[in-house]
């Protein structure tokens, strides 16, 4: 089968997970550091979907390491069906909590103003995880 960059069992695979999770654990410390994330729903759905995606960009990061230091291959048909269908899976929840949560941010900072209201919501902190949660999506 041929090798394509960024498939499971590459350096480029490897760098590719460990950068989703660097993105993710950014993103949700940044989420979490912010109060009141846990009141709104869509930042609550983006934070669950970031620790989903760190773990599962971890675990095959973790596969990666362990294919390229012991020279096993990870491309047989059902591993790749299942990496595929899971990042799939992954990336769709990503998107969409994302998109959620980037409206939201909106919706408080541009539509109602609640940022300048109420000082206590860290809407910038909100904001920076919003895109790095896009980043990981785009990664």
């Amino acid at each position: 089968m041929k090798r394509v960059v960024e498939s499971p069992g590459t350096w480029s695979g490897m760098a590719l997970r460990l950068s989703q999770s660097v993105c993710a654990a950014a993103s949700t410390f940044s989420m979490v550091s912010g109060f009141g994330y846990s009141n709104y729903s869509a930042f609550f759905s983006m934070n669950l979907a970031l620790i989903l995606q760190l773990l599962w960009s971890l675990g095959l990061a973790y596969k990666d390491i362990f294919a390229l230091r012991n020279k096993k291959d990870l491309h047989t048909r059902d591993n790749l069906l299942i990496i595929v269908m899971v990042d799939w899976v992954v990336a769709i929840f990503m998107f969409s909590a994302a998109c959620a949560s980037a409206s939201l941010t909106i919706f408080f900072m541009r539509d109602v103003n609640f940022c300048a209201a109420y000082s206590r919501l860290a809407c910038r902190q909100f904001t920076l995880s919003v895109v790095l949660a896009f980043i990981t999506w785009l990664l």
